[in-house]
């Protein structure tokens, strides 16, 4: 499948350019530092999520799903001028490993247009559905452009359903360069994120993207990061 191109238009660029005011991201080279993520947004909890990580003045790395973005346009936009990384993570959140190679073709560079589209520029991470990835895929998304992030733990918030194990989990995850898996769409996550927040702030922890994790480090087409979930 081909790959249209995105024009940005004046409109776009702006949008892309308008930020909050500036704010040097933590040197994790020198600070402790851990990146939040959250799969299958924009969702309907999304919104209060940004708005409490706008008061706290951290920075989080989302990874959505395309057929989101597309209904929800407004929240992936608010994402990109508020400093968040967005990834993509599919067009209907499929195991790509059972698709066919132009399935999965599909699946990444629908994704990758319709947030260029809203954004002005198409991702450079995605995070494979379920986690689901082996060699094929990983090609695939090299050939796409995309680097892949797959996590040092995940919290399983979408089986817990419950505020104080979700938070429990999550402290225990939670180590200097860690990359936490979560989703915006289970409520009781983005209900638990302000004791998340004030806990993790305590322990000296500064919350950033996944690419500023990285500490200057950009990942490479087709490679996987952190190497193995």
């Amino acid at each position: 499948m081909a790959f249209r191109g995105v024009v940005v238009t004046g409109m776009t660029a702006a949008v892309v350019l308008m930020a909050l005011p500036a704010q040097a991201a933590p040197t994790c080279a020198k600070v402790k530092c851990i990146a939040l993520t959250f799969d299958d947004g924009p969702g309907t909890e999304t919104g209060a999520l940004l708005s409490l990580f706008r008061k706290e003045r951290v920075k989080a790395t989302f990874f959505l799903v395309g057929k989101h973005v597309e209904r929800r346009p407004a929240l992936v936009k608010r994402m990109a001028r508020e400093g968040h990384e967005i990834g993509n993570h599919s067009w209907s959140h499929a195991s790509l490993p059972t698709l066919f190679d132009e399935q999965v073709t599909q699946e990444l560079l629908t994704t990758q247009e319709a947030i260029a589209s809203v954004t002005g520029r198409p991702p450079r991470l995605f995070r494979p559905p379920y986690g689901h990835t082996d060699d094929r895929v990983l090609g695939l998304a090299k050939d796409a452009g995309l680097a892949q992030v797959l996590w040092s733990g995940t919290t399983l918030d979408w089986k817990l359903r419950d505020q104080k194990k979700i938070k429990a989990v999550i402290l225990k995850l939670a180590r200097r360069d860690g990359v936490i898996l979560m989703h915006d769409t289970v409520p009781q996550t983005v209900q638990v994120m302000p004791e998340v927040i004030e806990e993790l702030k305590k322990r000296g922890y500064h919350l950033v993207t996944v690419s500023t994790l990285l500490k200057g480090r950009r990942l490479a087409a087709g490679e996987s990061y952190p190497a193995a979930p």
